[in-house]
């Protein structure tokens, strides 16, 4: 199942830049356009928790 467009229209990253996020259906996950954290939808609801989020800044490589 598909996110909703409006909700996705709404959602940000809960960091503190609230960047817009980009929706993979395929992978069923949510990446930052800013700091390029990924967060995964469990059961079609979006788990936006930074604890859980893969990737972003801390591990980038210089």
């Amino acid at each position: 199942m598909a996110l909703d467009p409006q909700l996705l229209e709404i959602l940000a990253c809960p960091d503190t830049h609230h960047a817009p996020l980009e929706y993979d259906p395929t992978a069923q996950t949510l990446t930052c356009t800013e700091c390029a954290r990924i967060f995964e939808i469990r059961d079609d609801v979006p788990v936006l928790l930074l604890d859980e989020a893969r990737g972003g800044p801390e591990e980038r490589q210089p």
